[in-house]
C-alpha cells in the first residue's frame, strides 16, 4: 500500500487529495512555490517543501525539484491533480524510474491520448464513434482537398495541447488557409508543435464527457456522464451531471462504449473520454487521462469518491466497485468561481477580506480561499468550486438559487454575479444550451466598452 503522498498541484485540489488522503490514512507532502507558503493544503498537510520561486516552470513543473522533495521526505507515491504535470508522460517515466508510484494511467497512455491525432485513431479502434476529419496531419497544401472531402465548415485543431489554443474554424474554401496557417501558428506559441488535424465543424453541438475508471488489468467502470456545454473561450465554467439533453438509456449505452473501450485498452486509474453531442449522436473528441475539474458533481450523483478510486487502483488494490454497483442518484451542478471580473473576464488578483462560504444540505465547496488569503496573480485563476446537488434537477437549480445568495467573497472581483444571472435564464432553467450558448449570452448583455 502507498504510505505516503506528495501532491504535486496547488490550490483547491492540493486540498481535495490532501482530504482523500487523510481519510484513507495516508502521510502528506505538499510541495509549494514562494508564493504559496500560506495555501491552505500547506498549513494542513504532513510535511511541506517549497520547489521554487512563483513562475511555473521554476516550481510545479519542475521535475527534479518534485523528484527531490519526494526523496528528502520518502514520498512514495505522487498525485498531480490536474494540469501542471497531470498528463506529462516523461514525468510518470521519471517517477517509475526512481521507484515512486505515480497515481495515474501509464506513460504510454499518456502519450497515446496527449496527441489527438493519435487519440483518434486509438478510438477508432476502441470502437468509440469520432467527428469525420482527416487521418491525420493537414497541411496548407493538402488542407482544401480534405475540407471538400469532410464538407465545409471545418475545425483545425492542434494535435497537441487544448484549451482553444492553436483551434480555428473555416466556413468556406475562401478561409480555409487562413485558418490552418494561424492555427499553426498558435499551436507552435502554446504547444510548441506546429501539426494540426481537421474534423467536421458541428454547429449546436453539446459537450458532454464520460467518466471512467479502470484498473489497468483490463477491468473498467463508468460513472455516467457530465454536460459541461456552458463554455467561454473553450474553458468551462458551469457543469452538470446528469445532462438535461440525455436520457438513461442513452447515457448507459455512451457509458457501455467507452467503459469497454478502456477494458481493451486495460486503462489504468481515472480518466474522461469527451465528446460532441448532436442530433443524438456522440462524436469523440479528445480524452483526459486525469482528473477533472468537475470531478464532484459525478461524485455527487454516485457517491464514489474518485480520488480514493485513484489511490486504490495505483496501489494494485483494483476497483472498489462494479458497474452493476452504480446507482445514479439525483442532480448535480458544479460553478466554477474565479478571481475574474464576471463580465470582462479580466484576473483579479489580491487579499480576501471576507470569505463565507455557504453550506446546508447538497452542498460542497471545494476550496483553499479564506478569509485574509491572498490571491497571487501567477496561476489559474480558480479559487474554488460550488457544487450542489438535489433530488432532482428543480431542487437542485433552487439550492443553487439559494447558495448562490449566501456565497460572500469580499476583497476582490469574483464570477459569482455571471452564476446569479444564469439561474434566473429561462433556456438555462429549461437545459437548452449548446456550446456556443453562453458566447453568445455574454455578447448580448456586455455593454459595449467606452470609447
Amino acid at each position: 500500500m502507498i504510505s505516503k503522498v506528495l501532491i504535486a498541484n496547488r490550490g483547491e485540489i492540493a486540498l481535495r487529495v490532501l482530504r482523500a488522503c487523510k481519510e484513507l490514512g495516508i502521510a502528506t507532502v505538499a510541495v509549494h512555490s514562494t508564493a504559496d507558503a500560506d495555501a491552505m493544503h500547506v498549513r494542513l498537510a504532513d510535511e511541506s517543501v517549497c520547489i521554487g520561486p512563483p513562475p511555473s516552470r521554476d516550481s510545479y513543473l519542475n521535475i527534479h525539484q518534485i523528484v527531490a522533495a519526494c526523496e528528502i521526505t520518502g514520498a512514495d507515491a505522487v498525485h498531480p491533480g490536474y494540469g501542471f504535470l497531470s498528463e506529462n508522460a516523461k514525468f510518470a517515466d521519471i517517477l517509475d524510474a526512481h521507484g515512486i508510484t505515480f497515481i495515474g494511467p501509464t506513460a504510454d497512455h499518456i502519450r497515446i491520448m496527449g496527441d489527438k491525432i493519435t487519440a483518434k485513431k486509438t478510438a477508432l479502434e476502441l470502437g468509440i464513434p469520432v467527428v469525420p476529419g482527416s487521418d491525420g496531419e493537414v497541411r496548407e497544401d493538402d488542407a482544401l482537398e480534405v475540407a471538400r472531402q469532410i464538407g465545409f465548415p471545418v475545425l483545425i485543431k492542434a494535435t497537441a495541447g487544448g484549451g482553444g489554443r492553436g483551434m480555428k474554424v473555416a466556413h468556406n474554401e475562401e478561409e480555409l488557409s487562413e485558418a490552418v496557417s494561424t492555427a499553426r501558428s498558435e499551436a507552435l506559441a502554446a504547444f510548441g508543435n506546429d501539426a494540426v488535424y481537421m474534423e467536421k465543424y458541428l454547429a449546436k453541438p453539446r459537450h458532454i464527457e464520460i467518466q471512467v475508471v479502470g484498473d489497468g488489468e483490463g477491468n473498467a467502470i463508468h460513472l455516467g456522464e457530465r454536460d459541461c456545454s456552458l463554455q467561454r473561450r473553450h474553458q468551462k465554467v458551469w457543469e452538470e451531471a446528469n445532462s438535461p439533453a440525455l436520457n438513461r438509456e442513452q447515457r448507459m449505452a455512451i457509458g457501455k462504449i467507452c467503459a469497454d473501450a478502456m477494458k481493451k485498452l486495460k486503462y489504468r486509474g481515472a480518466g474522461t473520454v469527451e465528446f460532441l453531442y448532436e442530433n443524438g449522436e456522440f462524436y469523440f473528441i479528445e480524452m483526459n487521462t486525469r482528473l477533472q475539474v468537475e470531478h464532484p458533481i459525478t461524485e455527487a450523483i454516485t457517491g464514489i469518491d474518485l480520488v480514493h478510486e485513484q489511490i486504490r487502483v495505483a496501489s494494485g488494490g483494483g476497483l472498489s466497485v462494479t458497474q452493476d454497483d452504480i446507482v445514479f442518484s439525483g442532480h448535480a451542478i458544479e460553478c466554477r468561481i474565479n478571481a475574474e471580473d464576471p463580465r470582462t473576464f479580466v484576473p483579479s488578483p489580491g487579499t480576501i477580506t471576507h470569505f463565507h462560504a455557504p453550506g446546508g444540505l447538497g452542498v460542497r465547496v471545494d476550496s483553499g480561499a479564506y478569509q485574509g488569503y491572498r490571491i497571487p496573480p501567477y496561476y489559474d485563476s480558480l479559487i474554488g468550486k460550488l457544487i450542489v446537488h438535489g433530488r432532482t434537477r428543480v431542487e437542485c437549480m433552487m439550492r443553487l438559487r439559494r447558495v448562490l445568495d449566501e456565497f460572500v467573497i469580499d476583497g476582490i472581483k469574483t464570477t459569482l454575479p455571471l452564476f446569479q444571472d444564469l439561474i434566473n435564464n429561462q433556456d438555462i432553467a429549461n437545459g437548452d444550451y449548446d456550446i456556443h450558448w453562453l458566447e453568445n449570452y455574454l455578447a448580448e448583455t456586455t455593454p459595449p466598452k467606452a470609447q
